[in-house]
């Protein structure tokens, strides 16, 4: 494998452990480059670990990190071509935007006008041109974002990663950001390794996700794999909401005593007997709460022993009808393919 073809990124049985505290325990996985790729889990789940580890800001206790087909043992976080944003920006409060976007060119010796102008083209790119002379105070958190994003890709580096940058901003901004960010990496081509605890983030933006937990990952794949077709209990009930069974009330409900999981969003609420058809598996029940959620509607229903959340769209201007459906007797349906087996019993 040459370093043209190799992956942008690849981790080979990487473990990092603090005493007896395994942060990262035997992870192995690749980012091709020009990804977009997700680590996507809870607090100390490892992701931020292994971001760390990329970056050379720490370094594993066994197991090998390779940079487009480089060995990383032993090379110091300045002579590797990746470049980090943070969550907190870091940028230098009395320098202007341009010279926050400019400074690592100083190093690099580049003429300052020229530093200038490539400071320009970055902060056009990110659409703050026009504050080009501003201070990190005088722009909103969304901004300062966008100028840490720029100083981070005006080197060019062939890996970029981000370790939660969006996690200060408001959820309105954070959304708009969403849109941005995958807009810029497209525009640029560089690969992303993007840190987050946020699974609508890792969804919306990313080509591939690695979901982590207790410091080995979960599963790997699409947001449309990881979400259809979770791997296990925790990734079904980590990445989005899930209905999750097993046993006695498994074996009501779908037949087996192996564990399941079932979204509330593809069940159905039918009334009392009635026929969802020969595709699709049924449940008599009883709604026991009913949640308004604005755009959706949130059922518990208690049906074969268990208590299942089912949601609904808000397509009606009278949610009282909704809410006036606690206690009513209901039919469940759902199409058997829907029911994924997943390889543990809690989530």
């Amino acid at each position: 494998m040459t370093a043209a073809t190799a992956p942008a990124v690849r981790f080979e049985r990487v473990s990092r452990h603090f005493g007896a505290a395994r942060a990262v325990d035997d992870v192995s996985f690749s980012v091709a480059d020009g990804e977009f790729f997700a680590m996507l889990g809870p607090s100390g789940s490892g992701k931020t670990t292994c971001l760390r580890l990329v970056a050379g800001f720490d370094q594993p206790t066994a197991g090998e990190i390779f940079v487009h087909g480089e060995p990383m043992a032993g090379v110091p976080p300045y002579e590797r071509d990746v470049h980090t944003v943070f969550q907190d920006y870091a940028l230098f409060p009395h320098m202007t935007v341009a010279e926050n976007v400019a400074y690592s060119l100083i190093f690099r010796k580049v003429a300052r006008a020229e530093r200038r102008r490539r400071a320009l083209a970055m902060l056009e790119m990110v659409k703050l041109a026009a504050r080009a002379d501003a201070k990190p105070s005088q722009l909103s958190g969304g901004q300062r974002q966008r100028v840490a994003l720029a100083r981070a890709l005006i080197d060019h580096p062939r890996v970029l990663l981000l370790d939660e940058p969006l996690g200060a901003l408001d959820l309105k901004l954070r959304e708009e950001m969403q849109g941005e960010l995958k807009a810029i990496q497209r525009q640029v081509g560089i690969t992303f390794v993007y840190v987050t605890h946020d699974q609508q983030e890792a969804l919306t933006m990313s080509d591939r996700i690695a979901v982590f937990n207790d410091g080995r990952v979960e599963q790997i794949g699409t947001p449309t794999e990881i979400y259809e077709h979770p791997a296990s209990a925790f990734v079904a009930g980590f990445v989005g909401t899930s209905n999750i069974v097993a046993g006695e009330t498994a074996r009501r409900l779908f037949g087996s005593d192996a564990p399941v999981s079932l979204r509330p969003e593809k069940i159905a609420l039918l009334a009392a007997g009635a026929d969802p058809g020969p595709d699709h598996a049924t449940a008599e029940g009883t709604i026991e709460a009913v949640d308004f959620l604005g755009s959706l509607v949130r059922y518990t229903v208690a049906a074969g022993g268990a208590r299942l959340t089912v949601v609904e769209q808000n397509r009606t201007t009278a949610p009282d009808r909704a809410l006036a459906r606690r206690g009513s007797a209901v039919r469940l349906a759902w199409a058997r393919n829907h029911a994924q087996p997943v390889k543990d019993g809690a989530a």
